[in-house]
């Protein structure tokens, strides 16, 4: 018979979006005008009762097994509920309503993903700091054009994410660049690679009828790290497919 333990250390990935939405607001010419960031946390206090209301009844304390490693429902309960509120949000204004089987397999398989990924980091040795962690969110401080990390924190706070989780997820973001570099070796975009994504977003924008693009140089610094993180997340599929391949992997859902 085969123990599975639990491992209470492992880093929880839920609420990426909030972030990467932070992201994308500086990359379009700042924060934005006063009255959207107020809008925000409306808009999120209304989800986060949709989401409140999510029947967990049947999902089990242990919903996968990953090579002996448990993925718990305490897990599983913000990352599905982060997902169901984002779905119901688009819901809201004209999108389909939200498939709560799928978004489960999907929360599920984005959990045994980041097992595997963490367990892959641990036996090459590869960990994350504290200190790296804070150099994480001071870089993310600086490319949203803020002063400090704390005032990062408090910025996506309003949509919802806890410093505990944000430190978390950072860890997590940390490690997989680490993990992939150690893996592939380090990562250079050409200004080419640059010009492409500027030139893709900027018809993005136009035909979504959006607010114009600042200039290539302005927002230089973010193109090459949403860059780094497309090739980060190429090349951590790549690995995941591996992984996935050779590993013992048993969903509970």
């Amino acid at each position: 018979m085969r123990m599975t333990t639990t491992r209470t250390h492992r880093t929880r990935t839920a609420l990426v979006l909030a972030t990467a939405a932070l992201l994308t607001l500086s990359a379009c010419g700042g924060g934005g005008d006063s009255g959207s960031a107020d809008d925000a946390p409306a808009k999120s206090e209304s989800s986060q009762a949709d989401a409140a209301g999510s029947d967990l009844t049947g999902i089990p304390d242990v919903v996968a097994e990953v090579n002996g490693e448990a993925v718990t429902k305490d897990e599983f309960a913000p990352l599905y509920e982060a997902q169901l509120e984002q779905a119901a949000s688009q819901a809201e204004m004209g999108g389909a309503e939200p498939d709560e089987e799928a978004l489960q397999k999907q929360t599920v398989d984005n959990l045994v993903d980041t097992e595997l990924l963490t367990q892959e980091a641990d036996s090459r040795g590869i960990e994350v700091s504290d200190e790296d962690v804070d150099a994480e969110l001071d870089a993310l401080a600086q490319q949203n054009g803020m002063e400090s990390a704390d005032a990062f924190l408090e910025a996506i706070a309003q949509q919802g994410v806890t410093e505990e989780q944000a430190r978390s997820q950072v860890q997590t973001q940390v490690m997989v660049e680490e993990l992939v570099a150690d893996e592939n070796g380090p990562f250079e975009p050409t200004e080419k690679d640059l010009r492409k994504i500027y030139a893709q977003a900027k018809q993005q924008q136009a035909t979504q009828g959006g607010q114009e693009l600042p200039a290539f140089e302005d927002v230089r610094d973010q193109i090459e790290e949403q860059a780094r993180a497309q090739e980060v997340g190429q090349a951590a599929g790549t690995l995941l497919t591996g992984l996935r391949k050779d590993a013992d992997i048993t969903i509970h859902l």
